[in-house]
């Protein structure tokens, strides 16, 4: 068997399954930003020259566009053995990641491209298992969970 790969992604995290010869492998990466960009404390404030004491919003734009391109950096490394690529989640997300793939060279691997509701880390297991693996057949037991 080869190395393939299913990834459900939202803007929160990823959760990565690896199927192998060796194993399955699934690993949750955390993206740790806000997809809500507020600016802090009250508003609007009583103080004078209260723009130039919040950064500009463009600014916070940047901030936050700068976290996702490191979180899906970081996706990107987790799916490089990986010879396919079942690429599914809600949102923008599983698009956004695709461009970033694209530009990586790699999105020749992405064999499958859906949208799909939250799901459980067994639901997501559950699916990649379907859709690369005969019925029945089951990968041996490999690393459970890296994080």
């Amino acid at each position: 068997m080869k190395i393939v790969a299913g990834l459900w992604i939202d803007h929160r995290e990823a959760v990565i399954v690896i199927l192998s010869d060796k194993g399955q492998e699934t690993r949750r990466v955390k993206s740790h930003v806000e997809k809500q960009l507020r600016r802090s404390g009250r508003s609007p404030s009583p103080a004078r020259f209260e723009a130039q004491m919040v950064p500009a919003d463009d600014s916070q734009e940047r901030e936050y566009s700068g976290h996702l391109a490191n979180f899906y950096d970081e996706v990107i490394s987790c799916l490089r053995p990986a010879e396919a690529i079942l690429l599914f989640g809600p949102g923008e997300a599983k698009g956004e990641l695709r461009k970033r793939i694209q530009g990586n060279k790699l999105d020749v691997r992405i064999k499958c491209f859906e949208t799909s509701d939250k799901m459980t880390e067994r639901q997501i297991l559950q699916k990649v298992r379907q859709h690369y693996l005969p019925s029945g057949a089951t990968p041996p037991l490999g690393k459970k969970n890296k994080r």
